[in-house]
């Protein structure tokens, strides 16, 4: 398939665009499209080691350190914004982590700093940027994940927040109708990441995926096909954005799939749930106290 960049950069010319979980990842490769599209976009972050060349790169962009648990913090950052490029037409909630948590034996801090960051995180941002894309052209995306609808072992935490993710991004949509405003959650699966390679570069991870080769949850898609899927679902103000493209179908037929899913992990299963119980497996993206 051929894709049409031309179509989508007329769409996008003057968008103005806040985009968090900015520094690294599908957060900074979705700014330098957004931009290289004709875009205006403000970026938030906790790694402002990482952040502030990212946006020196969009065009010397605006940018904040802000940690999204802090709702007061998120609240500051998002008028800030709106303010830096005269109003906010879009609004990308991208801000996530992830870490490997057997839900027996496992380290229940990680599920509580999923939950934080990656659900009060977003309800934060969305509620700090409801206000502002609360018009005609105004879209508020939602980054959840595959792992909303389709289950692993390992995951549970980060398959738990992200399908509240989606529940988020569900009702904002039908509350910002009244006002002409649209909203969309993104469903990826794998893509070629930092936080990939980092989430499935422990031993527990490793000795599941040898018992559970060609499941295509364990195939790891180019960022592009992301970056693609995401420009082209903003440009539109998508429901539904998803990546790669047989994503498309799986989030239909998730009551079939998980059956499936569930005998295709059983072979290394118990092994890798023993040594994920040992293994200290940090979280995707390095945390801060309260990034000021």
């Amino acid at each position: 398939m051929i894709y049409d960049s031309a179509r989508w950069a007329a769409t996008l010319a003057g968008r103005r665009v806040l985009i968090t979980g900015a520094a690294r990842g599908i957060g900074a490769a979705l700014a330098a499209r957004l931009h290289e599209r004709g875009a205006r976009v403000a970026l938030a972050g906790l790694e402002p080691d990482l952040l502030g060349p990212v946006a020196a790169a969009c065009g010397d962009a605006p940018w904040w350190t802000c940690d999204v648990t802090d709702r007061d913090r998120v609240h500051t950052v998002v008028d800030e914004a709106a303010r830096a490029l005269g109003g906010l037409d879009v609004v990308v909630a991208n801000a996530g982590v992830a870490a490997q948590m057997p839900v027996i034996g496992g380290d229940p801090a990680v599920l509580e700093q999923s939950l934080r960051v990656n659900v009060l995180g977003v309800h934060n941002t969305l509620s700090a940027a409801g206000p502002h894309i609360s018009h005609r052209r105004g879209y508020a995306l939602s980054v959840a994940s595959l792992a909303a609808a389709l289950h692993l072992p390992l995951l549970g935490a980060y398959s738990a927040s992200k399908a509240a993710v989606e529940a988020l991004g569900d009702t904002l949509r039908i509350e910002l109708r009244p006002w002409g405003a649209k909203a969309g959650v993104a469903y990826f699966g794998e893509l070629d990441t930092d936080m990939t390679s980092r989430g499935f570069g422990t031993e527990a991870a490793a000795t599941l995926s040898q018992g559970a080769r060609g499941a295509m949850v364990s195939r790891v898609a180019p960022l592009k096909a992301g970056i693609d899927a995401l420009e082209r679902g903003i440009a539109r103000r998508s429901r539904r954005i998803v990546a790669p493209w047989w994503v498309a179908g799986a989030l239909p037929a998730r009551a079939a799939i998980q059956p499936l899913l569930d005998r295709t992990v059983q072979p290394s299963l118990r092994r890798a749930l023993e040594i994920a119980r040992e293994e200290h497996a940090a979280l995707t993206t390095p945390q801060a106290d309260r990034a000021l």
